[in-house]
């Protein structure tokens, strides 16, 4: 079986090293920056003959021969994320996502990645290729072009990557023959084209080129190959046309995107924008690495060409004031959506307002999905405390108590026939090709209220979220006056649906449950209904709960009076939901939890207690949702006690450095902080998104197992005290099996929770070791 190393999982200090250890196998070495920052994986798996398989993903800044240790090798490298550039003999080469070369072990190259690194390697001895290519000699490295057979080597290194964590030495062995055939043909089948003066034609294809290209350079992720379908020409000619100018498709774009972005910087129109809003705009979604890009090509930084520049902000309007978003537009006729949304506001005097109100309604609120590109809804300071309102994506199941007379439930689940106020609701298609159940597929099913923009927060700082209160939202029908009402559902993806005594038909049931705002220490079962099939607006048949917010015709179901006679529910009043924008994927499903927390369904981030969350685009991009008026360890059933919650939250900011507080150093997860407990919290794939690769939203909830979230517990909890409280390994095992409970979070949301107790009075006579602020 394949050997892999979480890097993440270790203590801080050790990580560089790690890195090094493991690459040096390969016969590489890296340089990795910050010993905290170093966060990342290597898989890596052996065939009987001597190949290797490995798959890196993580942050590196380069990759180069370790001379010395394995020469007598190629190196087939598929990229399968992120972005850099060869530097070898023949110059500076800009490689990006889906490039493949082939390298050999020696000192003559080297790669600078400008983004967080995810590559396939193929380790191969140098005699087993020599003996396939015969006569010819190739020169390395060696970038393959863009041909049927670099396209299936590229699928076919994937697939192992995908499985590598469940290949085995013979099974590499039987393979890896396929592999090297591949390999040869792909190299043998790649020419280079001539140089020389372009022809008349080949420049005015050049001109309609340049004129795409200029059209699209705002897209992070445009390729040669979009272009080519754009103008109906091969991918291979175009390359020609730019090999005829000494120059490679991408060194084009990336020249021609800093060359927008200077102007910017200098334009006087654009003071009140912000750099990494200036480099987004023109394609660098990574401010980081727009300034190694920008320093490298004009010998200068951002900064220095605005050096005027002070304050990234306008002043023109009050902290807490709400950008309008553009209404959602639907045209169920042509059976599509779009949806815009513009930033017409900019933040402007941070520091004038200490407490600002976010309310819940269809212009705060986004539905079953994260995103980067998702505008803000506020802008605060660190420090700041806002009020947030959250709706429960489950107030469809009673909508007399839980929507009716709310203006704000009723503009969220506003869906006639002819009008829906929140199209997209989860990170499936728009145009609901996969199931047909309507725009997102319901890939992600939570109502999230956000994001909020935190001014100086950058990737590699950490989102500290306390929450001062959260209450239940009071039901706004005056016929229920003073309550407020909840839903448990059990449902079919919860863990007792494959495993029910009562009958041999699969059933979904929804308890609703009751809150006297008075006494609103618990709550008490009011009634429950078996689901039945619901016909939304548009005429989509939902057999089961498969597509959020449907709300149910009471007239449909036979609610069950009598249940749970005698049993109140104790109040964990918690919010399930809060994460920042993720930067590996987009849109990302808001169901399975990760690094950048989510979906944790963790009942202790209730009152009191502290969110500590790893930043990974500027701003953070905060949004929280899912309140859950009770819930036990495990959701067992698929939910909590779902209700509308508001919460007083304060949120500040731990910048990336030698401030920052001990426990957060090194921390690649989500962190909670109790008055009496350090909670570690970890899942099935810590960073999901990067670890299982392009098809990582499906393949997540394929191959999640306790197992698997206990591991990561274990490995995070001896990072986090070996770290934080500066213990040997041995000692920080000793603590863990004595001191420290390991409980089941949830087996509901596709990426399995486990997390960690860890009693701070055990360390109560160590003084200061983590830090206070």
């Amino acid at each position: 079986m394949s050997i892999r190393v979480k890097i993440d999982s270790v203590p801080s200090a050790m990580r560089p090293r790690i890195w090094q250890n493991e690459l040096a196998s390969l016969g590489l070495r890296a340089i990795v920056g910050r010993a905290g920052d170093a966060d990342g994986a290597i898989a890596l798996c052996s065939s009987l003959s001597g190949t290797q398989l490995a798959h890196v993903s993580g942050r590196l800044e380069s990759l180069a021969a370790e001379i010395g240790t394995i020469e007598n090798r190629f190196i087939a490298l598929s990229v399968v994320g992120g972005g850099g550039h060869l530097i070898d003999r023949e110059g500076d080469r800009a490689i990006s996502s889906t490039e493949m070369l082939v390298l050999t072990l020696d000192p003559n190259w080297r790669i600078e990645w400008e983004s967080d690194v995810d590559v396939i390697l193929f380790s191969i001895p140098r005699s087993r290729i020599e003996a396939r290519l015969g006569r010819s000699r190739l020169e390395c490295p060696f970038l393959l072009g863009d041909t049927p057979i670099v396209d299936a080597l590229r699928a076919m290194f994937q697939s192992f990557a995908m499985r590598i964590d469940e290949i085995d030495q013979v099974q590499l062995t039987v393979g890896e023959g396929a592999l090297l055939d591949l390999i040869v043909s792909a190299m043998l089948s790649v020419s280079k084209a001539g140089s020389g003066p372009m022809t008349g034609v080949q420049a005015a294809h050049f001109r309609r080129i340049a004129a795409a290209i200029e059209s699209r350079l705002s897209d992070p992720t445009l390729c040669v190959a979009d272009i080519a379908k754009q103008e109906r020409l091969s991918t291979r000619y175009i390359q020609r046309l730019f090999e005829r100018r000494n120059q490679s498709f991408s060194d084009y774009v990336r020249h021609s995107r800093l060359e927008r972005s200077r102007a910017d910087l200098i334009d006087s129109n654009h003071a009140d924008e912000s750099i990494a809003e200036i480099a987004r705009r023109w394609g660098f979604p990574d401010q980081a690495h727009f300034s190694r890009s920008f320093n490298r090509a004009f010998g200068t930084t951002p900064k220095a060409v605005r050096h005027q520049f002070k304050n990234p902000f306008s002043h023109q309007i009050h902290r807490g004031t709400l950008p309008k978003r553009l209404s959602r537009v639907e045209s169920k006729a042509q059976g599509e959506a779009t949806e815009t949304a513009e930033r017409q506001v900019r933040p402007c005097d941070i520091e004038a307002v200490e407490h600002a109100y976010l309310p819940a309604n269809a212009e705060t609120v986004h539905w079953g999905y994260l995103s980067e590109a998702i505008p803000p809804v506020l802008y605060i300071s660190p420090g700041a405390r806002v009020t947030v309102e959250t709706l429960t994506q489950h107030a469809g199941d009673d909508a007399e108590r839980m929507i009716q007379g709310d203006p704000g439930a009723e503009s969220v689940f506003a869906w006639t026939q002819d009008f829906k106020a929140i199209n997209r609701r989860g990170a499936g298609p728009l145009e609901a090709t996969v199931f047909g159940r309507g725009a997102g597929e319901g890939f992600g099913v939570h109502i999230c209220t956000g994001p909020i923009f935190v001014a100086g927060a950058e990737p590699g700082d950490f989102l500290e979220v306390e929450i001062l209160d959260v209450r239940p939202r009071p039901c706004k029908n005056p016929a229920y006056a003073g309550k407020a009402f909840a839903s448990n559902v059990s449902a079919w993806w919860g863990y007792q649906y494959q495993d029910l005594l009562d009958r041999v038909g699969k059933h979904e049931t929804i308890t609703i449950y009751e809150i006297d705002l008075a006494q609103p220490s618990h709550a008490r079962p009011l009634y429950s209904y078996e689901w039945t099939p619901q016909t939304d607006p548009f005429g989509v048949r939902h057999e089961t709960i498969d597509y959020p917010g449907i709300v149910v015709d009471a007239k449909t179901v036979r609610p069950v009076r009598d249940v749970l006679r005698g049993v109140r529910i104790p109040a964990r009043p918690s919010f399930g939901f809060m994460a920042v924008a993720p930067r590996e994927q987009d849109p990302v499903d808001s169901i399975p939890p990760s690094q950048f927390g989510g979906n944790l369904d963790n009942w202790r981030a209730g009152r009191g207690a502290r969110v500590y969350l790893p930043v990974a685009v500027s701003g953070a991009l905060l949004s929280l949702g899912d309140g859950h008026f009770a819930q036990g360890d495990g959701e067992v059933n698929g939910t909590g006690l779902e209700c509308s919650l508001t919460g007083d939250i304060c949120i500040r900011l731990h910048k990336a450095g030698s401030g920052m507080p001990t426990f957060l150093r090194g921390l690649h997860a989500p962190l909670i902080e109790t008055e009496t407990h350090w909670i570690v919290q970890a899942f099935s794939y810590q960073n999901y998104l990067r670890e299982l690769g392009k098809y990582a939203q499906s393949e997540v909830y394929k191959r999640s197992t306790i197992d698997l979230a206990l591991r990561n517990a274990f490995r995070q909890t001896r990072r986090f005290l070996m770290d934080a409280f500066d213990l040997a390994e041995d000692e920080a095992l000793s603590v863990m099996s004595l001191a420290s409970d390991f409980g089941v979070t949830q087996v509901a949301d596709g990426n399995l929770g486990v997390h960690a107790s860890i009693p701070k009075a055990l360390f109560s006579e160590r003084g200061a070791a983590i830090g206070n602020r």
